[in-house]
């Protein structure tokens, strides 16, 4: 009976540590498009972290609700810019400008970062993210939106941005795995140890005699 106690403290925990993860922490996914080819092409596995408008940096991949970009679904593009940033590109230019420099995209399909598609300098508002595809040739992204708030979304419409090191949500699905396992195994000791009391119940044991005073 003290073991199946013991493994259902252990495995208790873990499962809820499992639960967490699915219900928010981290969620897997299939890449839908091209658009962020190289770094991601179609039909490739994500896992994404859940974050809040306020965590978004330059650089992050993330997923977002657009309805007026993608009805159904959410979209799926790079952070290049943020509030206070301003960016722009010319046709003819090298790089996407930020902030008067150079932006450097190594992840950019093809190694050019030149932008295919309409021209901008947008200062983004507080609050807002500029966003670009990878793979500019096949993204329908900020550039082609530049008539409804220069091309920004909302950090709000944030809904998780993608990591690259699996270790810390794999650790989430073992603990969660291994904790069912615990905790099953905890209960089927638990109740096989009832079953057996019930089966042989514990006799009281009869008091030791005692002696008459002065013997």
């Amino acid at each position: 009976m003290v073991a199946a106690v013991v493994l259902l403290l252990v495995g208790a925990p873990l499962v809820a540590v499992g639960l967490v993860m699915g219900r928010g922490g981290y969620q897997a996914s299939e890449v839908a498009a091209g658009n962020m080819e190289p770094t991601y092409s179609q039909g490739d596995r994500i896992v994404a972290e859940e974050i809040g408008g306020g965590d978004v940096r330059r650089g992050d991949v993330i997923l977002f609700s657009a309805p007026e970009r993608v009805p159904k679904g959410l979209s799926f593009q790079r952070v290049v810019a943020v509030g206070g940033d301003r960016v722009a590109y010319r046709h003819g230019d090298k790089a996407v400008m930020l902030n008067g420099r150079p932006l450097d995209e190594p992840y950019v399909r093809g190694g050019v970062p030149g932008v295919f598609g309409e021209e901008f300098d947008v200062r983004v508002p507080e609050g807002r993210m500029f966003v670009l595809g990878d793979n500019r040739e096949n993204s329908l992204d900020s550039r082609f939106f530049l008539d409804q708030q220069s091309g920004t979304v909302a950090v709000s419409a944030v809904r998780s941005r993608v990591v690259d090191d699996w270790t810390l949500p794999v650790l989430f699905v073992l603990a969660g795995v291994t904790g069912v396992v615990v905790f099953l195994v905890g209960v089927g000791l638990g109740a096989a140890a009832l079953a057996e009391r019930r089966r042989f119940p514990v006799l009281p044991v009869p008091p030791w005699p005692t002696l008459p005073p002065g013997k």
